[in-house]
């Protein structure tokens, strides 16, 4: 396989900033900031995916990574990104008013991506972070079920679980043995006791798709709010939450948004945040945080009000610029393109008698494709000691592609598998 050499662009960039535009291009004695190398433009080539983004993605030179459902490769920009804020924090000691407007960057960027206001988006540590200031805020005295699935994640789980104290009753939907969850459980599960139904649109296990925007419209007919989980979708496809009409949607950048571990988001519908008022807060979630009051909990009337404490400034540098490739790259175009090696993937898979434990039908499915295994931590042993970076969960071999991977990185996966069959269900 004939890997892309890594090609980098000379053109200097503009310095993304807030309004005070000079702060951040000057250096603390007043003169212009010069541009590091690594701050310089990589621009992305024409032509289809993967070949105009490919170069951007060093781990390409030397393995085959298709193993974004765990977390998306490591890009230029991000590393880059990274530089800058040791360099910020270098130059400047403690620019706080900078590294807060930095988050507000994040957010605007989030709600770019699906298609919210960015007064409807809070920044967060993690998704748990953000579920849990949602479920500690609910009231469980007049609707106390809250209606998860089988296919959450365990921290969503785990989260609605501990309401329990509180009044809730946890009810879980399950699915079939064919890897879908027909509408009719859900219809048996939602009543006029139901407060919350919380879903995952892909499932982390076995790659299969909640049909959200019927779950959506039963769950508003009988009084519950939804809670979408999309970490498991969020950059590998489009979405709206306009659209799909959930009342929350909760993701983080670690996996197809191109970023890195520590930072999460949550979009919470502007009629329906005063209605929840969190016990898990902090000072960022306050009405004024700048106001510094101690004798008072007053928090924001904005989705601001999930939040908690110091935003992870670090992280918040690696996701901008993670979403803002994405953004460039295309999401939607990025769809098309991992449905295309999706469906060579399951041809192959098909030829070699494998055993698929995710939906043949693409608009059933996310990005990962899910293969049974006799035993799955040792064939991703396998694949890895062959340069493929896959990984397991559930005994199912994860495969996951993004943007950057091509038909050749398919083609070695089943190759691969071929000369491994014996792990194969």
């Amino acid at each position: 396989m004939t890997f892309a050499l890594s090609a980098r662009g000379s053109q200097d960039s503009s310095v993304s900033t807030r309004a005070d535009k000079t702060f951040a291009d000057l250096q603390l004695n007043g003169e212009p900031r010069a541009t590091a190398a690594h701050e310089r433009e990589r621009p992305l080539l024409v032509g289809p995916l993967p070949d105009r983004i490919r170069h951007r993605f060093p781990i390409f030179q030397k393995r085959v990574y298709i193993n974004s459902c765990s977390q998306g490769a490591l890009s230029d920009s991000v590393r880059d990104a990274y530089n800058r804020y040791l360099e910020d924090w270098d130059e400047r000691g403690a620019p706080w008013e900078y590294w807060v407007e930095k988050s507000e960057d994040a957010r605007r960027a989030f709600a770019r991506i699906v298609n919210a206001d960015p007064d409807e988006v809070a920044v967060t540590t993690s998704l748990s972070a953000g579920l849990s200031a949602v479920a500690s805020g609910l009231r469980y005295a007049r609707r106390s079920k809250v209606v998860l699935t089988d296919w959450e994640f365990p921290t969503v789980g785990q989260i609605w679980h501990a309401q329990e104290s509180r009044g809730a009753r946890v009810v879980h939907v399950p699915a079939d043995g064919d890897g879908t969850i027909p509408f009719e459980r859900f219809e048996q599960a939602i009543d006029d006791e139901t407060a919350m139904v919380s879903i995952t649109h892909v499932c982390y296990r076995n790659g299969a798709m909640v049909d959200v925007p019927k779950v959506v419209r039963l769950a508003h007919e009988r009084g519950a709010l939804v809670l979408l989980d999309a970490y498991q979708s969020a950059g590998s496809l489009p979405i709206d939450v306009r659209e799909l009409g959930v009342d929350f949607l909760a993701a983080g950048v670690l996996k197809y948004l191109l970023g890195s571990a520590g930072l999460g988001f949550l979009y919470a519908k502007r009629d329906v945040v005063e209605r929840i008022w969190p016990m898990a807060t902090g000072w960022f979630a306050d009405k004024d945080i700048f106001e510094m009051d101690h004798r008072d909990y007053s928090p924001a009337a904005t989705a601001q009000r999930f939040q908690s404490g110091t935003p992870p400034i670090p992280a918040i540098y690696g996701g901008v610029a993670g979403m803002e490739l994405m953004e460039e790259i295309g999401i939607a175009e990025t769809r098309e393109h991992v449905n295309m090696l999706n469906s060579r993937l399951i041809e192959g898979l098909d030829d070699l008698r494998a055993q698929l434990a995710t939906p043949r039908r693409p608009k059933r499915r996310g990005a990962l494709v899910c293969i049974r295994s006799t035993d799955a931590p040792r064939l991703v042993d396998a694949l890895g000691r062959e340069g493929i970076v896959t990984s397991s969960r559930d005994g199912n071999l994860r495969v996951s592609a993004h943007c950057y991977n091509s038909v050749d990185d398919v083609d070695e996966v089943l190759a691969a598998l071929e000369r491994h069959r014996k792990l194969l269900a």
